[in-house]
């Protein structure tokens, strides 16, 4: 074989080289480098998000499954063949299908491997999916007669759904194109229009340990009097702006469910960008009597608080219980 007729079958390769797959390939790989690289996580993370989770792997397995295109009644040839084909509206109404059943295996098996249910793990494998299946997809294609292959042509599918002789394969395609524009038109809906929910923040209390690192529930239950609490609070903004907090640290008396003295200990205010976390270290000195028990709340407002802040009208709220021991020195004398 001379040079210039190996080149020229290796260009041929490359130009009959499917665009639609091409097309999903490439998209895949752009999804997965948005969806890492892009920290903040908005619409340019969604944007792509959506297609790699709800489309692209199933339409690259739906090109190894069928890599024909569907034949017309004036087509089928006269000897049978078990090689059917399927049309452009039901490879797409096959790739949301079976997009929806290969995102929860991945899901599944993530979480029992070294990498674990992360991101960008996550985004990896279907990514890798997309474009391993798109390839194998390519090969069966380019295997085949080229008047048999399957080529992207929407409009020619449309006529030949009007055109077909079986009064069932036609309302199914009917059926099958209205589902398909009802999914995507949820998409479309779900993207533009923002969750009602909306956002929110979290309130935490931490304490140290021994090797200095924060760990939630060990406060302690009791204190000598004039000894002081060292507590971490964190406050994590997830309300999709810069928010001004203000934290109000009360000592409070209950009787029977009740509060019946409260006594403001402390204040503590923080600007917060969108999706951080920040955390201030205090030393909290309940002012009770020794052997009095007392709840300590640590009060949340966006903003300023109010003249009496309760656990009521707070937007976040926590507390511990302690209680001041008697003075040892009282004790002994």
């Amino acid at each position: 074989m001379s040079f210039r007729k190996y080149t020229r079958t290796r260009l041929a390769s490359v130009l009959s080289y499917p665009a639609d797959l091409a097309t999903v390939s490439a998209l895949a790989v752009l999804s997965y480098f948005v969806i890492t690289s892009v920290s903040d996580g908005g619409a340019a993370t969604l944007f792509f998000a959506i297609p790699l989770a709800l489309f692209l792997p199933g339409y690259a397995l739906v090109s190894v499954l069928f890599p024909t295109a569907k034949r017309s009644s004036r087509e089928t040839p006269a000897v049978a063949t078990n090689r059917r084909g399927i049309d452009a509206t039901e490879r797409i109404g096959l790739a949301f299908a079976l997009s929806l059943a290969i995102v929860p295996l991945v899901v599944l098996t993530l979480p029992v491997t070294e990498w674990g249910l992360e991101t960008e793990p996550l985004a990896a494998s279907l990514a890798v999916f997309t474009v391993g299946f798109a390839q194998l997809g390519a090969i069966r294609r380019l295997r085949r007669p080229e008047p048999e292959r399957f080529t992207v042509s929407p409009i020619a599918s449309v006529i030949a759904v009007r055109r077909t002789d079986d009064a069932v394969l036609t309302a199914s395609s009917i059926l099958l194109t209205v589902a398909v524009a009802t999914a995507i038109g949820a998409l479309i809906v779900g993207f533009l229009i923002p969750a009602s929910a909306g956002g929110f923040t979290e309130l935490g209390l931490y304490t140290a340990d021994e090797d200095g690192e924060l760990v939630a529930g060990d406060l302690p239950d009791e204190i000598e009097p004039g000894e002081q609490v060292p507590v971490t609070v964190s406050i994590e903004n997830q309300e999709g702006e810069r928010t001004a907090y203000m934290v109000v640290v009360q000592q409070q008396v209950l009787e029977d469910g009740d509060v019946v003295d409260r006594t403001e200990l402390q204040e503590v205010d923080a600007n917060v960008s969108d999706g951080a976390t920040v955390t201030s270290q205090r030393q909290i000195g309940p002012t009770a009597e020794p052997g009095e028990t007392v709840r300590i709340s640590v009060l949340l407002y966006e903003g300023d608080p109010p003249v009496i802040p309760t656990n009521e009208n707070a937007d976040e709220d926590t507390y511990f219980w302690v209680t001041v021991t008697d003075d040892p020195q009282i004790d002994e004398g």
